[in-house]
């Protein structure tokens, strides 16, 4: 999938982050941080507007006070940032207006950031005794390769319309996965939920939670517009299906 305009739908919240920026030997540069639990962390992987969008970092801070978790959201993009303007102009026009999304997706892709996501899993798994992962968008494709077969990084997984996902990634999935669905979405396609319900009903053994959100297109539940009722709904019902989901596998129930 290369970028395009579903991956940059949205709207920017208002609001003001309580966390900190901290280094992260892992990643490129430095990672918000938020929450103060020892023992249950959260690694946030972000989508292509970067780690220093502010919804993410509101996002984060509601998982780490609503879940009582420590959230690491890296900046997985190498200090590079987009035109936050990317949401509100066509993609016809992002070159005249300086905005190199084509070549910010050759520069991040996922052969050449899975390694850095990936040190940064176990780097928190050595520190903490419960590690989840949620991902969106760009992020999506990360939490299922690190919540793959073998490579023992994180308990369970989240994703909310996650691009550059393959059938392989779901094959391969095993540990609790929760994917938020928006109903249109260029990027995680009818193909794609269709093989995605087919292997987790056929596996049997796999705990999995999948929510459908009528109407939403993608983006909507990191970007979504909360004037708008039926977006503000939905990013708040993903919002708390991920703090059930994260609460359940991260903590002894």
């Amino acid at each position: 999938m290369s970028a395009s305009r579903c991956c940059f739908n949205g709207f920017e919240w208002d609001g003001q982050p309580d966390g900190e920026v901290v280094p992260f030997p892992t990643s490129s540069n430095q990672a918000y941080k938020t929450g103060t639990n020892p023992d249950v962390a959260i690694l946030f992987v972000h989508d292509l507007v970067g780690w220093s969008f502010g919804n993410a970092r509101l996002l984060a801070d509601h998982f780490a006070k609503e879940i009582d978790a420590t959230v690491f959201l890296p900046d997985f993009l190498n200090g590079e940032e987009i035109d936050k303007r990317v949401l509100e102009l066509e993609p016809e026009e992002w070159a005249s207006n300086g905005i190199d999304v084509w070549g910010m997706v050759e520069r991040n892709s996922r052969q050449i950031r899975q390694p850095e996501i990936f040190a940064s899993a176990k780097k928190l798994r050595s520190e903490y005794k419960k590690v989840g992962a949620i991902g969106f968008c760009w992020g999506g494709w990360a939490v299922f390769q690190l919540g793959a077969k073998g490579n023992n990084l994180v308990d369970c997984i989240i994703t909310g319309h996650p691009s550059l996902l393959t059938k392989e990634d779901i094959d391969t999935v095993d540990v609790p996965v929760q994917l938020l669905a928006p109903e249109h979405d260029a990027a995680f396609t009818p193909e794609l939920k269709n093989h995605f319900w087919q292997v987790m009903q056929a596996r049997g053994d796999l705990v999995f939670d999948y929510h459908h959100f009528a109407g939403m297109q993608h983006g909507a539940l990191v970007r979504g517009d909360p004037n708008k009722p039926g977006e503000r709904r939905a990013m708040t019902r993903a919002k708390n299906a991920a703090v059930g989901f994260f609460a359940e596998w991260l903590h002894d129930v």
